[in-house]
């Protein structure tokens, strides 16, 4: 299993849909937050996009130097961003990290905000566009090794004597991520993509995307690897972990969660809908498992008022770890999660959760979470914690 965490780049907050408890997005948090990953042993860090967010590519390599080995989940944008230039962005970036590059494939699932944006394509346009843009981008970089240079034409992009002179550390090019709930989705998944990712449905509906996927794929001789973005509110006991749920939604207006379900159904994407329709706008304020336990430990209240991925795993250390390998025995390797806030639950997870995972970095070494001497703070100056404590003579 390898365990990504998430980069708050569009804020963060103890309490969603308010400013009450909420915290600025700053530089100086964010590289906090990396570097906690970095140290506690995740194998990368996601960092989203959209007009909602500070820009991807800027902050992972400003993250660079902050880091050792922590890889940057960093979004490509069809239509927004042209093939060749992002693949020479692609290449920059991986090579100035030492190949710690990782690209995820968002084609947008909001037309509102891609309009603001430029883009006035629909949801089937832009599935074309996006698998022309990523013939584009994969071959520049595959003959970057060789020097070679590339020709396109397709009904949206083309190019000319395309090439990167300067190619990318992994190869043939930084592993392409991407998660889509639709048909042309899976489609393009099947036809381009190294990993496939869903949002945090029941095990049941995810495994029948994942067996979808992996259908397609093998009619086009190609295995891909497979993940999950969830959120996840784990507590050292079961009772807690369900209040620190509560207390996360605890100052939800119903005016604010009726606004962001309005949104929502605005939007052309198939997953949002799919998360949409797992709550319903549903919220009792007195039992917020009512409705939105959607499966054993499976939490929708996030998605009341977040867009994207919009559940949650709850409970104690041993519970969230068996959900995690529930979902990990239907074949899934990469994890990638979240929990407010972003700084103290990447601690909180680590701590908890890590002991109770078959956890591997991408070089084939198990993380290494510490590095010498005791856990804990010393005792009365001289006893270590969790030794047996020395007996004291009576006087």
């Amino acid at each position: 299993m390898k365990v990504f965490w998430f980069i708050p780049t569009h804020g963060d907050s103890r309490y969603l849909g308010t400013a009450r408890g909420a915290r600025a997005a700053t530089y100086d948090y964010f590289k906090q937050v990396a570097v906690a990953a970095d140290s506690l042993g995740y194998e990368g860090v996601l960092i989203p996009t959209g007009r909602s967010c500070e820009d991807s590519w800027v902050l992972a390599s400003s993250l660079i130097g902050a880091t050792r080995r922590l890889k940057f989940l960093v979004a490509l944008r069809p239509g927004l961003m042209q093939p060749a230039q992002t693949a020479r962005m692609a290449a920059t970036l991986d090579r100035l990290s030492g190949g710690r590059l990782l690209v995820n494939l968002v084609t947008g699932g909001d037309p509102e905000e891609l309009e603001g944006d430029g883009l006035f394509l629909d949801h089937a346009e832009r599935y074309e566009l996006s698998r022309e843009f990523l013939t584009i981008w994969r071959e520049i970089l595959a003959r970057s090794h060789d020097g070679q240079d590339f020709d396109f034409e397709g009904k949206y992009l083309q190019v000319k004597g395309a090439k990167a002179l300067f190619p990318p550390v992994s190869r043939p090019y930084p592993p392409l991520f991407f998660g889509g709930s639709s048909e042309a989705a899976h489609e393009l998944a099947a036809q381009q993509l190294d990993t496939y990712l869903t949002w945090g449905e029941p095990p049941a509906a995810v495994a029948g995307k994942i067996a979808d996927v992996k259908q397609r794929a093998a009619r086009y001789g190609r295995t891909l690897q497979y993940g999950i973005r969830l959120h996840v509110i784990v507590r050292e006991t079961e009772e807690a972990a369900w209040q620190a749920a509560a207390e996360l939604v605890s100052h939800l207006d119903d005016r604010v969660i009726a606004a962001a379900q309005e949104k929502f159904a605005r939007m052309d994407s198939v997953g949002q809908r799919r998360m949409a329709e797992l709550h319903r706008g549903r919220f009792n304020r007195d039992n917020v498992r009512e409705g939105l336990e959607i499966s054993p430990n499976l939490w929708a209240g996030v998605g009341l008022v977040r867009g994207g991925a919009g559940t949650a795993l709850v409970g104690n250390p041993q519970q969230v770890a068996e959900r995690l390998k529930e979902y990990a025995d239907l074949g899934l390797s990469h994890f990638i999660l979240s929990g407010y806030p972003h700084l103290e639950e990447a601690y909180r997870f680590a701590e908890l959760v890590f002991p109770l995972l078959p956890l591997q970095h991408g070089d084939g070494q198990a993380p290494q979470r510490v590095l010498t001497g005791p856990f804990g703070e010393i005792v009365a100056n001289s006893i270590v914690p969790g030794q047996a404590a020395p007996q004291v003579s009576a006087s």
